[in-house]
């Protein structure tokens, strides 16, 4: 009887950038996950080079693959399509990625930050149709989602709440995705006792607009701070009576990620449908 267990095979989008690179250490010793193809955006230096040049760390997974410029000609050169897509890319082009890579069999897992609800339903539709499984994970690290799945239950028990995200200088989307996601389910949560948050006897007025951060619909104030020397930090504060209880997660190096990069891979591999978050899948 064969006992080898069958590797799943993967193609990263958006190869060069931070979490690309943190994929290929994260994967580099593990021997359920073959890496075969990268690809970064048309016209990136790159394109032509292989991953060992480029990344630097692809030892025996990854060794001599030459990054392209494009999933279509990543695709060309393979005997198969790989089964999974992990996407570092932007918000529109990951989208558009996952849309290809679901046409041809290929489950696509979505770590890039922006996506917006028009994107979540394009790709929930997408899975539906083709009933295959997506994933879309607004933060790898461990910690991360346990600081989510605290905040949910938190959120039963309080009816002031605030977010303060803080990334490195040079991060597009604001606010970012984790503090989006855990707006959201800190929402769905409250929203079961029918109350909203922070609702306030007091008419607040900003004399600097903004001054208050964005709010979500459930009353959630959420502000974003962009600063050098810093990879990313989140704090949820939860106020009541006397009290204020403070959720905070740190990330200091993209090590923090690697766990989560490998769980979300070979979850995504197994998936049937639409999942948003590693939520589901650290707590099963």
């Amino acid at each position: 009887m064969d006992t080898k267990t069958k590797s799943i095979s993967l193609i990263i989008a958006g190869i060069n950038g931070r979490m690309g690179r943190a994929t290929v250490q994260a994967i580099s010793q593990d021997a359920e996950i073959k890496l075969v193809a990268a690809y970064g955006r048309h016209g990136a230096s790159y394109a032509g080079k292989t991953v060992d040049e480029v990344v630097g760390i692809a030892g025996k997974n990854g060794h001599g693959i030459t990054i392209k410029d494009s999933l279509k000609n990543s695709l060309s050169g393979l005997s198969h399509n790989p089964d999974v897509l992990l996407d570092f890319t932007q918000a529109d082009s990951a989208v558009e990625h996952a849309l290809q890579a679901i046409e041809k069999g290929i489950r696509p897992v979505i770590g890039t930050s922006g996506l917006t609800e028009d994107h979540l339903k394009e790709l929930r539709q997408a899975a539906a149709k083709a009933k295959m499984g997506v994933l879309v994970v607004p933060n790898f690290s461990v910690g991360a989602v346990l600081l989510m799945n605290f905040a949910r239950q938190a959120s039963r028990h309080y009816r002031h709440a605030e977010i303060v995200e803080i990334h490195k200088l040079g991060k597009l989307d604001a606010p970012s995705g984790t503090a989006m996601h855990t707006a959201k389910i800190m929402s769905e949560e409250i929203e079961k006792s029918q109350h909203k948050f922070n609702e306030f006897s007091v008419k607040e007025h900003e004399l600097l607009p903004g001054a208050r951060g964005g709010k979500v619909e459930s009353g959630i104030h959420v502000h974003s701070l962009r600063l050098p020397g810093i990879l990313s930090k989140q704090d949820v504060f939860l106020a009541g009576e006397g009290e204020l209880l403070t959720l905070r997660h740190e990330s200091h190096s993209t090590k923090c990620f690697e766990q989560g990069i490998v769980l979300a891979i070979k979850a995504a591999a197994r998936l049937d449908s639409f999942v948003l978050g590693l939520d589901s899948i650290i707590t099963e």
